[in-house]
């Protein structure tokens, strides 16, 4: 038997297969398995789509290490696809979260050069630390991996809050400090990634957010400027949560569910999507051995 291929390895191995590699945030496990069905290569762990979807809280800087390492094991049981994963400013240790992290499955991380008191990065108001001291919340999390190939991301707020050349220098710190990717923040022209990626020796990533300072750039736009990951952090989150509050006011309203079941996923889809008759059958096959006694453990 050979060595078994790291999720580290998995996420180098789609960046080769698709340019620019779309990666498109999952709010749960279901999700998960429908983006995988669907032929994404790797998938993505939103801060704040925990923060909102877990906790019922804003992107503030309220979640914990533990929060994203709960919510990313259960992407992981789910799913074989790699896992980029939002760890904020690092959570106080940022080698301390890449640890974790990686033991529960991640293939990579991104982190920003904010504050602790983080804000959305597409909102005002944000402040920076020092470049410095994000190089070295950078050299912490590259020095605790365990693999190599698990790939740790810079995440740079500095061009809404000092400007163009600010961005572009403080990425150049973090890729000198030890970050095998970058992810510039709040772009807002075709333009100015194509100068990111030319200034740049690795892979640049574009958010892709709905309703935010970055436009929503084609792939074929992209593909253009060089950039390697497009990035849909929030997407299937933001039209799951429309569709569950129309759900909840038809039924309020309407006292019925029936003029709903058009929009509604079937049973039958829903269980194709879980395996669950192989699943049923694996179930009936253990009880028939066992004489109809159960392990207590809840699955078959």
């Amino acid at each position: 038997m050979g060595n078994p291929v790291s999720p580290g390895m998995r996420f180098q191995k789609a960046l080769k297969a698709e340019k620019p590699l779309q990666i498109v945030g999952v709010p749960n496990a279901y999700a998960a398995i429908l983006a995988e069905k669907t032929g994404f290569k790797a998938l993505y762990l939103s801060g704040g789509g925990v923060s909102a979807g877990a906790l019922g809280l804003p992107d503030l800087g309220y979640l914990t290490l533990g929060d994203v390492a709960l919510e990313l094991e259960r992407l992981t049981r789910a799913v074989s696809l790699p896992v980029l994963v939002d760890v904020d400013t690092g959570f106080g240790g940022p080698g301390k979260a890449l640890r974790e992290l990686e033991r529960r499955g991640a293939a990579a991380l991104h982190m920003e050069d904010q504050v602790d008191l983080k804000r959305c990065g597409h909102r005002p108001g944000k402040r920076l630390v020092t470049a410095g001291q994000m190089a070295d919340r950078i050299k912490a999390a590259v020095d605790a991996r365990r693999d190599r190939r698990f790939a740790v991301m810079a995440r740079s707020d500095a061009l809404a809050v000092e400007g163009k050349q600010a961005l572009l220098d403080r990425l150049g710190a973090y890729v000198r400090a030890g970050a095998d990717m970058v992810f510039p923040e709040a772009v807002g022209s075709l333009p100015l990634y194509r100068e990111i990626v030319k200034a740049l020796p690795v892979p640049v990533l574009a958010n892709l957010t709905e309703f935010g300072l970055t436009p929503l750039f084609t792939l074929a736009e992209l593909q253009k400027t060089g950039v390697s990951m497009a990035l849909y952090p929030l997407s299937a989150f933001r039209a799951s949560s429309r569709a569950d509050l129309r759900v909840y006011q038809a039924l309020r309203k309407q006292g019925t569910q029936k003029r709903l079941l058009k929009s509604m996923q079937t049973r039958e889809e829903l269980y194709r999507f879980l395996g669950y008759d192989e699943m049923e059958r694996r179930a009936d096959r253990a009880l028939n051995r066992t004489g109809g006694k159960t392990s207590g453990r809840g699955r078959p």
